[in-house]
């Protein structure tokens, strides 16, 4: 499965003349005659445009390439406008299965009878299709009431593609690890592994209902902040591992820019809330939405002046450790203060590079690469050449790549492409920087000793009555180990005092075998040895 999935993508990549892409200069002379060996399969599509052979050739090699595919259009200063305006067709538009075979596939995991009971109005024309699943209209029949809702179903026959991609995608991992250079740094292994992870927790929908209901409750705590986002109501007694029902919502795709501006939606605060929103699951919930592409979010602009965002297709999410949010927050707020010296030694601590790294010369190499881009709008900041500039500084300071954190940094590429689509003058910096230093504050300061006080009070009050018991055995054990002691200290005396006697009667014994020995004669052999046999039976008894 895997050779016949690496030929397939050879195959597509000549196929749609992607080869045209890479320089001829860049090219190692295997490739190239590799190119001009299988001259009978290449640019079969040449009547289209490259834009629109990247975008086909990503869509025919399955969701592993089309989520790629979706990451790429959000950045727009990553790639000219045509290549962008095509892939971002593949957020939601991607060519649907069968409406009729959906149904089958919906009836078969809720039961026919259960179908028809609860369900009418099913619209076999999908409202929209993305690269693992599609989605139906319904309205779901209650006791209570009807209300409109959405049906997620899974591609038929995905599990098996997305098996055969990431075993390629593993097999390439462990050759860039074991022959390039860059592979023990760039961990290719690891983040193959944590990327399996994710897209294979994407095809169980049952875990997707369970991420949005959590990411709705977190949103739901009474906080100001909550208001920026809603998150749809799952359905959750209908779902299973291939179906998903949930509310359907009536809002605005974020990527529609001329519509939100014709409503006079403010997108100044709009594009500020969406990265109040990131900050607010990464650090007050450690849960976040990963996969937030302009095809998973919506605006809701009923009040223009006071617009919300309303996220869907919980997926993806990811999480972080305290420590690993703990060195994250005080990275952003070094760097927001342009203390590079404190980021240097940040990642020294976090062993994120090397022990030994010379921190002074990375600090220097932290400042040419990001002192240019502060006080300055995203409209004029080049984030393509500081990601690049970045890179190269991680590669000269052997910093490595962190598989944990590769979720979050997929999120910040599509929060900063949507900021870029909304309001290009927000100044990223300032709108976190407030954030992150409170969030700082209320992790290290007094606040936060007090509220772990606050957290360990039912703890302590539960083993507040213990205590004397606790302290009245310990004090007890105390005495009965002393008592221990002495008696081994005793016995130990004893032990050392009759080894002294055995000592001292052996040395007694060795001297009169030599004073005897001293004495005699020579020539009287018998007298000589008897008595060293009666010596040496004396010296025998004393040892033992």
């Amino acid at each position: 499965m895997r050779i016949r999935r690496l030929y397939k993508i050879v195959k597509t990549f000549l196929q749609f003349g992607l080869d045209e892409l890479i320089p001829k200069k860049a090219l190692p002379w295997y490739a190239k005659l590799a190119r001009y060996s299988l001259f009978w399969l290449r640019n079969q599509h040449k009547d289209k445009s490259k834009a629109k052979r990247l975008k086909l050739a990503i869509e025919s090699l399955g969701p592993v390439f089309i989520k790629f595919g979706q990451m790429l259009s959000t950045r727009r200063d990553l790639l000219p406008d045509e290549y962008a305006e095509e892939l971002a067709i593949l957020q939601d538009k991607v060519t649907p299965f069968a409406g009729n075979v959906a149904e089958q596939q919906i009836r078969q995991a809720m039961g026919n009878d259960a179908f028809e009971h609860h369900f009418t109005d099913f619209d076999t024309v999908p409202l929209a299709s993305a690269s693992i699943a599609q989605v139906h209209t319904a309205t779901l029949l209650t006791e209570e009431q009807q209300q409109n809702v959405v049906i997620k179903v899974l591609r038929p026959g995905i599990e098996k593609i997305i098996h055969a991609d990431l075993d390629v995608m593993q097999m390439f991992a462990a050759i860039v690890a074991r022959w390039l250079k860059e592979g023990k740094r760039l961990r290719p292994i690891e983040v193959v592994k944590e990327y399996r992870k994710t897209i294979l927790d994407e095809l169980d929908l049952n875990r997707e209902a369970a991420n949005a209901i959590q990411l709705k409750r977190n949103f739901s705590q009474g906080s100001e902040k909550d208001h920026a986002l809603y998150v749809p109501e799952i359905h959750s007694q209908y779902s299973f591992k291939n179906v998903l029902v949930m509310e359907r919502i009536y809002g605005i795709g974020v990527g529609e820019i001329d519509t939100l501006n014709s409503l006079g939606v403010n997108m100044k605060l709009l594009a500020e809330r969406g990265v109040e929103v990131f900050f607010t699951q990464v650090f007050r919930d450690s849960f976040f939405h990963a996969d937030m592409h302009p095809g998973n979010v919506f605006v809701d602009a009923t009040n223009p002046a006071d617009p919300t965002w309303i996220a869907i297709d919980c997926g993806i999410v990811g999480t972080l450790n305290k420590e690993d949010k703990r060195y994250l927050a005080e990275n952003f707020v070094a760097f927001f203060n342009r203390d590079y010296r404190k980021v240097a030694q940040l990642h020294v601590d976090s062993e994120w590079v090397p022990r030994g790294t010379n921190v002074d010369e990375f600090e220097f190499a932290i400042r040419t690469v990001c002192e240019p881009i502060f006080n300055k709008p995203l409209s004029e900041i080049s984030f393509g050449q500081v990601l690049i500039n970045l890179f190269n500084t991680a590669r000269r300071f052997d910093m490595q790549v962190q598989p944990q954190l590769v979720l979050l940094q997929k999120t910040l590429l599509y929060i900063e492409g949507l900021g870029r689509q909304l309001y290009p003058q927000l100044d990223l910096w300032q709108t976190a920087k407030p954030f992150l230093e409170e969030w700082v504050k209320e992790q290290m300061g007094v606040k936060a000793i007090l509220n772990k006080v606050k957290e360990n009070v039912p703890f302590w009050n539960e083993k507040l009555p213990e205590i004397p018991d606790l302290v009245y055995d310990y004090l007890s054990a105390g005495k009965e180990a002393q008592f221990q002691q002495a008696q081994l200290l005793k016995k130990i005396h004893q032990e050392q005092s009759a080894q002294n006697k055995k000592l001292v009667y052996g040395v007694l014994a060795a001297g009169f075998v030599i004073t005897f020995a001293l004495l005699i004669d020579s020539s009287h052999h018998t007298l000589m040895a008897a008595g060293a046999l009666s010596a040496l039976f004396c010296l025998f008894k004393a040892i033992k």
